[in-house]
Formats: C-alpha cells, sequence, structure tokens
C-alpha cells in the first residue's frame, strides 16, 4: 500500500515539474489573441471597402 502511495507521489511530483502543457495554453492564448485582432482588423477593413464601393456606385449613377 505504501508503494502505491509513493508511486502516486512521484507521478504527481513529474506532474507538476512538466511545463508543457502550461506552455501549450500560452501558446494558445496567443494564438486566440492574434485572431481576435486580426477578425476586429478585417471587420473594419470591410467596412472601409463597403463605404468606397458605396461611393463609387453613387458616382457611376449620376
Amino acid at each position: 500500500m505504501l508503494n502505491k502511495i509513493e508511486k502516486c507521489g512521484r507521478i504527481l511530483t513529474a506532474y507538476g515539474r512538466d511545463k508543457s502543457g502550461a506552455t501549450a495554453i500560452e501558446y494558445g492564448l496567443i494564438a486566440a489573441l492574434i485572431a481576435v485582432a486580426l477578425i476586429g482588423a478585417m471587420t473594419q477593413w470591410a467596412k472601409v471597402q463597403n463605404e468606397q464601393y458605396e461611393k463609387l456606385s453613387t458616382a457611376l449613377e449620376k
């Protein structure tokens, strides 16, 4: 019984030292932040393009 508890303790200690999961989460957060920034930029760009096409359409109608 004591051997199993020691084994569990070693596994938990090794798991606590492993930082690869934290690194993956950090990369995921960075990717999410970049995605949000890109979506915001593309939305703004689309609004500008829409305004330009509306101006062009109005000019061609005259």
